[in-house]
């Protein structure tokens, strides 16, 4: 059910940062004239509610353990509830499909569509397929899967080691991954060479499939760009969106051929790149970025939008665009990511002392609701 409220007292966040206004929630929708039940949100923020393009946290819900949860959607109605409490009101569920195996192979990616498919959330989530790219074998699969369960979104990867494998060296981590596999190292290393000696097929085939899931409307990305080269090559082939570029020139590039910039919050909140790569801070000060992305960590997406305001990068309203309006752009969303006239009803509450969410809702239904923001929903003042 949604709401059906007019918010007084508020700082609402706008185009020109935070000023005092009241809005409405009516049919899941923001309104301005709205004869409503009033709630008195004075001396909270009322700011958009965000959008993650890409986030992987709910891996930790689905599987605590190796192989202890049988009932994925359990897990996601867990997840469900951190998404809503970090104040995510859409949710790109970035799941692998990868030789990596368990959690990232094959058949865990059908397990988790269909679980996804099954279990009613709150939380509008939506699926992002992270595909490496050598699974030639897996390319109708792949399609099949896009189609089943209807992915808006797919992301090229490779991860394979490359330069080890070319030069007949054992792989760093390979003992590790061959165990979150079920693969003996031995095992691991034969098909990791084995893919490795496909990468001329590969390359002769990727264009003609991207065109395919482009042709039925899917969104395309690249990952973990490391080169202007690269990133045009992805280019080429249909696959405009760059995630997580490595270096300035690789995002240079993307901005040249006006093409979408995910980087990734955590970036943000530790002050650079855990693996040594471009400081996403920096790239945002550049103008090198359309969206900032949970990636591993729901709540850094709050945490980053307000680092960057509070370290002078750009502004708070410019901040959180890149959580919000942002994202919802890249998705081709225009009903949301802000708080004008009209659009959906995906809004926080958040105390601006703490910065905590005390309230989320997701086209006007109460996702997240706590604190001091709960009892004035309830009529009870503290």
């Amino acid at each position: 059910m949604t709401i059906y409220a007019r918010l007084t007292g508020g700082q609402v966040l706008g185009p020109d940062g935070l000023a005092r206004r009241d809005i409405a929630m009516h049919a899941g929708r923001i309104e301005q004239d709205v004869d409503a039940p009033e709630i008195d949100l004075a001396g909270y923020w009322i700011m958009p509610a965000f959008v993650d393009l890409h986030g992987d946290g709910f891996e930790r819900h689905l599987a605590p353990r190796r192989g202890a949860m049988k009932d994925l959607g359990q897990g996601l109605l867990s997840a469900d509830a951190e998404l809503a409490a970090n104040g995510i009101a859409l949710a790109m569920l970035a799941q692998f499909y990868s030789w990596e195996g368990g959690m990232r192979g094959p058949d865990f990616a059908r397990r988790f569509l269909k679980a996804h498919s099954e279990t009613p959330l709150l939380t509008d989530t939506r699926l992002q397929l992270r595909f490496e790219t050598h699974l030639l074998d897996a390319y109708d699969a792949v399609a099949d899967l896009v189609v089943e369960y209807d992915i808006p979104y797919l992301v090229f990867n490779d991860h394979l080691p490359h330069d080890a494998l070319a030069k007949g060296k054992r792989p760093p981590r390979l003992t590790g991954q061959a165990l979150k596999s079920g693969r003996s190292p031995e095992a691991h290393l034969a098909l990791l060479q084995e893919l490795h000696t496909q990468s001329a097929e590969v390359a002769a085939a990727l264009p003609a499939f991207a065109q395919m899931l482009s042709g039925r409307g899917v969104l395309l990305g690249s990952h973990d760009d490391p080169t202007a080269v690269t990133r045009k090559a992805w280019r080429a082939i249909g696959a405009t969106i760059s995630e997580f570029p490595e270096t300035t020139e690789a995002a240079q590039a993307a901005r040249d051929d006006e093409c979408p910039i995910i980087l990734g919050a955590p970036n943000v909140v530790r002050g650079g790149s855990h693996s040594g790569k471009v400081s996403a801070a920096e790239l945002v000060g550049q103008g090198l970025c359309d969206a900032l992305a949970s990636d591993y960590h729901y709540p850094a997406m709050k945490q980053a939008a307000f680092r960057l305001a509070d370290d002078g990068v750009v502004p708070l309203q410019d901040a959180w665009a890149l959580v919000s309006s942002g994202p919802a752009r890249i998705l081709g969303l225009h009903d949301r990511g802000d708080l004008a006239e009209g659009q959906r009803a995906d809004l926080l509450v958040i105390d601006p002392d703490t910065r905590r969410i005390e309230a989320t809702f997701c086209g006007g239904r109460v996702t997240h609701l706590a604190g001091a923001v709960a009892q004035r929903f309830l009529g009870q003042r503290s």
